[in-house]
């Protein structure tokens, strides 16, 4: 089974990333960071995604996941993180929770897993 998200364009969801981000006090720059350090993308790389309109799903296929990822863990939308089974959807529900913790004030080098 296919989730809509995984054909949902990384460029539509990002604006609201930022957006949650942003109300809390954080910086488009920092949402960059925690995107970077999760998929190994720099800030070129991430821009011509976002220009391009990848969806999630290619998104993830070309990203080079964080080593480190698997320590991301919690819940995200009562869900977590770390059960979840598809791999898809657990990459984009660490991105989620990256997001989250970042969005929550946690301190950089913890979000970072470092």
């Amino acid at each position: 089974m296919s989730h809509r998200i995984y054909r949902t364009a990384f460029g539509d969801v990002y604006p609201l990333y930022v957006a949650k981000a942003e109300r809390k006090g954080r910086t488009q720059a920092e949402v960059d960071e925690v995107v970077a350090w999760l998929t190994g993308f720099d800030a070129a790389a991430l821009r011509a995604h976002l220009e391009a309109g990848t969806t999630f799903e290619e998104f993830f296929a070309a990203a080079e996941l964080n080593p480190n990822a698997s320590l991301i863990t919690g819940t995200v939308c009562g869900v977590r993180v770390q059960e979840v089974e598809d791999p898809l959807m657990r990459q984009i529900r660490y991105l989620d929770k990256l997001v989250d913790e970042l969005a929550k004030g946690r301190p950089m080098e913890k979000i970072l897993r470092s």
